[in-house]
């Protein structure tokens, strides 16, 4: 049924600019000491699967030591591993079997905040009011009883806490338990250059720089007008701000003192993509997400603006686009792309809620457009990054009791925003059993009974499961990478709910509406379709994609 794959020769772009990169949510992979909680050892023991599924490398959650009170991201020591998941020698043990398997490793680096209990943040709730210690962070005097200013934490509630009865007030963007370091002390300037070093000379291949724009804040705090829904929402005194390029220049030449091709990928939210494109200049960093295609609704018109966007735009930077559709804090794709009628009742555009909306979810339509959208992308130019779990097709784990949720976002909304747990439950590796192979106790977050219909085991057996589908796409994407890679795209005219482009032999049709599409003779053989009740001959079934090969 497969077209022939042509080959040439050609010199390769850096391995991040095409890379295919899985994100690993740590503590959910694979444990293997017990404690419910994945592990280093656990990662160790499943390597095999992301070699076998065809991804380039891992981007790891935060592993450091950490209170976990925002499960690792809220960092007590950036130069270790938590013994949690095995300490610093688990992990260069993992590093170095990763490497030996062909796999890039990355890590996650948090500089916008730490946890309450890093040693500077003791020393310097310790210290008085205007001390060099104070001076890492940004502590400030109320306006009363008042803070000193207005802003809000993307969590909920105030961003700012009060120093017991005084009236000085840190601000924590997050929760309270992840101060804001001042990016305008050269203490904290130079800690962050020892930080990346530490972690480049130990191997790894690049840094994931969490809440990049967030990092430096408005020298004067002045108030934001803000919604009046109470929403956080956007808060441009506290968002990219100029200063932030500055120090993506300064670690962009960290990097290049190295003599290995790293990477620096940054988690940007910004209003435009000229915004985004701004940290993507050649001096700065390597990559940034691309979360437009992310917050999508499924709609081919929809979908085609915002690759067109994304390539116009970031492809001025010389960079490429770093695409994904999924990731820790947001709804799964299936849920998203399934959800049929929101919490308020609308069904004429559900997605409108937002990447963590809910409702009514129609689970095998959700399932269909995941698997198309999954051949949309990897078939465009540039990188992508695939959260863990995304591959065997889960769906947001949606009714989790109130007693075990434990995003502090639920805390601090007071229950009206059910947070990220319901995408970071553990996966389910084999079909039946109480953790379903992730643990031999209790998982930290619970399994839903139906998750073991979505075993990894019983996938890789199936031919037609979404796993195997992502197996097969990967290993194709990546034997047409000499060819297509620097391929221009073009793109193919179709009916409205159709999105069809061109790039060098491969052909990319993506089917958004409920009808069939007959592919026009002279696009070429289907070499890979999402939908399993595709036949050969046949036309594209509704909610699906196909890659076709000249």
């Amino acid at each position: 049924m497969a077209a022939s794959v042509p080959t040439v020769a050609t010199t390769r772009a850096p391995w991040w600019r095409d890379a295919a990169i899985y994100q690993l949510y740590l503590r959910s992979f694979a444990d293997s000491d017990g404690d419910g909680i994945g592990d280093l050892d656990g990662l160790r023991a499943r390597l095999s699967h992301l070699s076998r599924l065809g991804v380039d490398g891992l981007w790891l959650n935060p592993c450091y030591p950490s209170p976990g009170v925002d499960h690792g991201y809220d960092v007590a020591d950036y130069q270790d591993v938590d013994p949690l998941y095995g300490g610093l020698p688990a992990f260069e043990a993992m590093l170095a079997e990763a490497h030996a398997a062909g796999l890039r490793v990355l890590m996650d680096l948090v500089p916008n905040h730490c946890s309450a209990a890093h040693p500077w943040f003791v020393e310097a709730l310790a210290a008085p009011a205007g001390s060099p210690a104070r001076d890492r962070f940004i502590f400030r005097t109320g306006r009363g009883s008042a803070p000193p200013n207005n802003w809000r934490s993307v969590f909920g509630g105030p961003a700012w806490t009060r120093v017991g009865d005084t009236d000085q007030w840190y601000l924590h963007s997050f929760d309270p338990s992840q101060p804001d370091f001042n990016w305008r002390s050269p203490d904290v300037v130079e800690y962050f250059d020892d930080i990346l070093r530490f972690w480049f000379d130990r191997g790894v291949d690049g840094i994931r720089i969490d809440v990049a724009h967030m990092m430096v804040k408005h020298a004067e705090l002045p108030d934001w007008a803000f919604p009046a829904d109470g929403s956080a929402a956007y808060n441009e005194y506290a968002q990219n701000q100029p200063e932030v390029h500055d120090i993506m220049r300064r670690w962009r030449s960290v990097a290049a003192a190295y003599d290995r091709d790293l990477t620096l990928i940054g988690e940007i939210w910004v209003p435009t993509v000229e915004d985004l494109a701004r940290y993507l200049r050649p001096d700065e960093l390597n990559q940034a997400f691309y979360f437009d295609l992310l917050q999508c609704r499924w709609s081919g018109p929809a979908f085609g603006a915002s690759i067109e966007r994304g390539l116009a735009t970031i492809a001025a930077t010389g960079a490429s686009v770093t695409w994904t559709l999924a990731n820790h804090d947001v709804h799964r794709s299936v849920t998203r792309y399934g959800l049929v009628r929101s919490v308020n009742g609308s069904s004429a555009d559900p997605f409108s809620d937002g990447v963590r909306g809910r409702g009514e979810v129609d689970v095998a339509l959700g399932a269909q457009r995941a698997r198309a959208a999954l051949l949309l992308v990897l078939g465009l130019p540039g990188s992508v990054y695939l959260y863990q779990g995304e591959e065997l097709g889960l769906p947001e784990v949606l009714d989790l009791p109130d007693s075990a949720r434990q995003d502090p976002i639920f805390r601090r909304s007071g229950g009206t925003e059910y947070g990220r747990d319901g995408c970071r439950v553990p996966l389910p590796w084999v079909a039946s059993g109480p953790t379903f192979g992730f643990s031999s106790g209790a998982a930290w977050l619970p399994q839903p009974s139906w998750f073991g219909d979505y075993a990894v085991e019983a996938q890789w057996a199936d031919p037609s499961s979404t796993l195997r589908l992502h197996a097969r796409a990967l290993e194709l994407r990546r034997s047409l990478l000499d060819v297509v890679g620097a391929a221009p795209l073009s793109w193919l005219a179709a009916r409205e709910d159709v999105l069809a482009y061109r790039r060098g032999p491969l052909t990319v049709v993506t089917v958004f509406g409920d009808e069939p599409f007959a592919v026009p003779a002279g696009w070429g053989t289907v070499a890979l379709c999402s939908s399993s009740a595709w036949t050969e001959g046949a036309p594209l079934p509704g909610n699906s994609s196909a890659w076709l090969l000249a």
